[in-house]
């Protein structure tokens, strides 16, 4: 089963108010006392090549065999040393990767001709074989793959041709192309694989892929190197080596920044904007991201299973308030759960009429009362998750209960320690426990549909255990249909369903960030990180 993302949980900063408008482009703006920070689709290009460059990270990776890549560390380095059939931009569409041809000759059928002369870093070339052999690793249920949502309605990997393989469907999947983009359709030597078993991706096994860099030094508890590979058959990466730092603690980060022992990094908490800002030791860059914060649902049967109670939170709860305190303000309140930076290759006016007929995201405490009363739950109780894993989890949390209380509803905090937390996205018994918990959610495709396809009967993903035969056929109608626009109309009918049941309580859209000091540039902006190969693009600044 394909487990949730790990959510990425930031630190608050409520004297950080940073109104930022659409991700793209170029839009200055600034926080109160503060300088102004710029929206960018890219960041400079380099003038020369490095020879290396430091990037922290918030954890070390738990390993990188893609198969279980399913959070940021992971895939902020597998993204450079591993490859797909097809892979992302830094604008988020979708180009040519270890495929160079895609072709689908029917709705279940999709035929891939395999890019000639890769090279392997271990040694020897790409073939078809390598490309069946790591896709059926996905279907092996021994290993359990994290991405079996992404490749489970796959009916056969065969090789088909001396350079091309195809891949059956049991039905049709309009996002299927789309996941071959992600680790779901990384490509590794078979040959390696196999030699290494369990070690595959480790610190004591290694990697073979085929990347513009491989996998170097990795030195447990501290860093992850990854090397230039000079056989890449693709642009030539500007650094020849970029080393990994694992820093957990978030004003180390910042001051490994500050200092210049790491040249940049993505994710930047709020909390370290200003410092970053005025140290003058570089620049901070706000992106396209497919990320939002929500309130998610987890029981149907307590209090908030009349959707007037679920709608009454909507009504009630502060997102502005939350976005100030628990984002530094920056992003914007969101009557959806997908993000509109999720709405790729769709015309403008679908999007803005998708969004257009939702409720609108603004407080109207007289409608909640009116409606908790309308449905007999005045003094119910309603069981909250809130954590010490971040400020934003509890910030949340608390904003909501301020919420029920004042709308006549009895909220209750369930405080779940950090390490526990995360079960609530995967294990059923942990969320028996509670009605709602804080959840920050990222796409691993451009297309909302990935997101409103989990409120789909039986999901793994579907918190609720919502059911309704409509939804799912609208569901199934919508991963039918190849068209985007046409897809894109079905998918906003999804969306108003989904938002008129409240199964998730949209709260805030959440923009990518990232700091580079003054010696490089050349990174992408955008959550491109995760699967686009971004470390290749930093150079020397001057």
């Amino acid at each position: 089963m394909r487990r949730p993302s790990k959510p990425h949980y930031v630190a608050a900063a409520a004297a950080l108010s940073l109104l930022l408008a659409a991700c793209s482009g170029t839009t200055a703006t600034s926080t109160p006392g503060g300088g102004a920070y710029t929206l960018s689709a890219s960041t400079p290009l380099p003038k020369g090549d490095i020879a290396s460059f430091t990037w922290g990270l918030y954890a070390e990776p738990p390993g990188l065999d893609y198969i279980y890549a399913f959070d940021y560390p992971q895939n902020m380095i597998l993204s450079n040393v591993c490859e797909s059939l097809t892979r992302w931009t830094p604008q988020l569409t979708m180009e040519p990767g270890l495929a160079t041809q895609m072709e689908n000759p029917d709705p279940q059928t999709f035929v891939y001709t395999i890019r000639p002369g890769v090279k392997f870093h271990g040694g020897g070339e790409m073939t078809a074989d390598d490309v069946v052999y790591s896709i059926r690793r996905h279907l092996d249920p021994a290993l359990g793959s994290y991405w079996n949502k992404a490749v489970g309605n796959v009916d056969s990997v065969t090789k088909t041709g001396a350079m091309q393989v195809t891949v059956k469907l049991k039905r049709p999947d309009a996002l299927f192309p789309q996941w071959m983009a992600t680790s779901a359709g990384t490509v590794v030597s078979a040959k390696a694989a196999k030699a290494m078993g369990k070690k595959f991706g480790t610190a004591d096994g290694g990697l073979d892929c085929t990347g513009p860099f491989k996998l170097g030094t990795w030195t447990k508890g501290q860093s992850i190197d990854v090397d230039r590979f000079d056989g890449y058959w693709g642009k030539r990466a500007k650094a020849g080596k970029v080393t990994f730092r694992f820093i957990p603690d978030v004003a180390a980060r910042t001051t490994a920044m500050v200092t210049g022992e790491t040249d940049g990094g993505y994710l930047i908490t709020p909390d370290s904007y200003a410092r970053l800002e005025s140290s003058g030791k570089g620049k901070l860059y706000f992106g396209k991201s497919l990320t939002t914060v929500n309130l998610g649902v987890t029981n149907l049967k307590g209090a908030v299973g009349d959707v007037r109670v679920r709608k009454a939170l909507m009504l009630a709860l502060d997102r502005q308030g939350f976005l100030k305190t628990g984002l530094g303000g920056l992003g914007s309140v969101s009557a959806a759960p997908a993000s509109r930076d999720a709405w790729q290759g769709v015309p403008k006016a679908t999007v803005d009429a998708a969004y257009n007929g939702l409720a609108p995201a603004t407080r109207d405490l007289a409608q909640a009362k009116q409606l908790v009363q309308q449905a007999g739950a005045t003094g119910k109780k309603v069981v909250v998750a809130t954590s010490p894993i971040g400020p934003d989890v509890s910030l949340l949390a608390t904003a909501v209960q301020a919420a029920g209380t004042e709308i006549g509803l009895n909220v209750e905090l369930k405080t779940i320690a950090p390490d526990a937390y995360t079960a609530l996205f995967s294990d059923p018994k942990a969320r028996e426990a509670v009605d709602l918990f804080p959840n920050t959610y990222y796409l691993s495709v451009t297309d909302p549909l990935a997101n409103y396809s989990l409120f789909r009967t039986g999901d793994f993903e579907n918190y609720t255990g919502f059911s309704d035969p409509a939804y799912d056929k609208l569901v199934d109608q919508a991963l039918a249909e190849y068209d985007p626009a046409k897809r894109a109309v079905l998918t906003a009918q999804l969306q108003k369903l989904e938002t008129d049941q409240a199964l998730w309580i949209p709260v805030a859209e959440w923009p990518t960030t990232m700091f580079l000091n003054n010696r490089i540039t050349g990174a992408p902006t955008s959550i491109s990180y995760m699967y686009y190969p971004w470390a290749a693009d930093v150079g020397a600044a001057g």
